[in-house]
C-alpha cells in the first residue's frame, strides 16, 4: 500500500510523543542536557556516515572523492535562498501557532522543541530516500525501520523539550506523504542518481543538526533545506541536455 510508510511513521511519532510526556517528570534535569549531547552525537556521525558513503570512493587500493562540487554549491546557494526567505523563523511562527491552537501556555521551549524535533527526523536519507520507495514501489520496509528510530528519538526529545516536540509528527505527515506522492506520481523521470544524489547533500544537513543538539544554534539547519532543490535541478537540467 503506498503510503503505508508515512502513516506508521506519523504513528510511531505521537506514541514516542505520549511515551516522552510520561517519562518526562521522572527525568531528572541533570540529565536532560546528556541525554541530547548522546542524540547529537549519534546525528551527527549518521550524518557524517551518510556524506562519506558517497562521497569516499575506493578503487585500486587507493582512495578519490566524489560529489565535493555538488555539495559546495548545494549548500552555499540553498543556504542563501534559505536565509532570504528566512524558514527558520517561518517554521518558528509555525510552532507559536501550533501552541496557541493547542492552548498551551506554560511551556517556553515548546517551539524548540517543534522545531528540532522536525528536522531531525524530516531532514536525512532515510526520509527522503524511503518515501521516494515508498511512492514508487509501495516498498514502506525503509520508513518502518525509521518509525522505530523516530519513535525512540521523540520520545527522548519530548521528555525533555516537552509536548512541542511530538507535534513534529505534523510536519513529518505533510513532508513524506508529499515525497511519496510526487514519486507516486512522477517516478518515471526519477533516477538512482537523483534519489543518492538527494541522500548526500540530506546526510550534510543531517550532520548539522547534530551538532546543533550538542550545541545548539550552531547552524540555522531550516535555512539550510533548499540545498536539497539544487540536486533537482542538476538533474533536470542533465534531463534536458538529453
Amino acid at each position: 500500500m503506498i503510503g503505508l510508510g508515512t502513516i506508521v511513521n506519523t504513528a510511531a511519532v505521537i506514541l514516542g510523543g505520549v511515551l516522552g510526556m510520561l517519562l518526562k517528570n521522572g527525568i531528572a534535569k541533570r540529565f536532560e542536557k546528556i541525554l541530547m549531547q548522546s542524540l547529537g552525537l549519534a546525528t551527527t556521525f549518521i550524518g557524517i556516515g551518510g556524506v562519506l558513503k558517497y562521497m569516499l570512493i575506493v578503487e585500486n587500493g587507493s582512495i578519490t572523492t566524489q560529489g565535493t562540487t555538488l555539495l559546495i554549491f548545494s549548500l552555499v546557494l540553498g543556504c542563501l535562498l534559505g536565509e532570504w526567505v528566512d524558514i527558520e523563523s517561518k517554521m518558528e511562527k509555525i510552532g507559536i501557532k501550533l501552541k496557541a491552537k493547542a492552548k498551551i501556555k506554560n511551556d517556553n521551549r515548546f517551539v524548540d522543541g517543534f522545531v528540532n524535533a522536525s528536522l531531525i527526523i524530516c531532514v536525512g536519507a532515510m526520509a527522503i530516500v524511503g518515501a521516494m520507495q515508498d511512492g514508487l514501489t509501495g516498498d514502506s520496509s525503509m520508513l518502518i525501520t525509521k518509525s522505530l528510530l523516530d519513535f525512540v528519538i521523540i520520545a527522548v526529545l519530548t521528555a525533555t523539550y516537552g509536548i512541542g516536540a511530538a507535534f513534529s509528527a505534523i510536519p513529518i505527515f505533510i513532508y513524506q506523504g508529499l515525497i511519496t506522492l510526487i514519486a507516486a506520481l512522477f517516478g518515471a523521470v526519477i533516477s538512482d542518481g537523483l534519489i543518492a544524489e538527494l541522500s548526500f547533500v540530506g546526510n550534510a544537513l543531517v550532520f548539522c543538526v547534530g551538532v546543533n543538539l550538542v550545541r545548539e544554534k550552531t547552524f540555522r539547519v531550516a535555512n539550510m533545506l533548499p540545498a536539497l532543490l539544487v540536486p533537482m535541478l542538476v538533474e533536470l537540467y542533465r534531463v534536458f541536455l538529453k
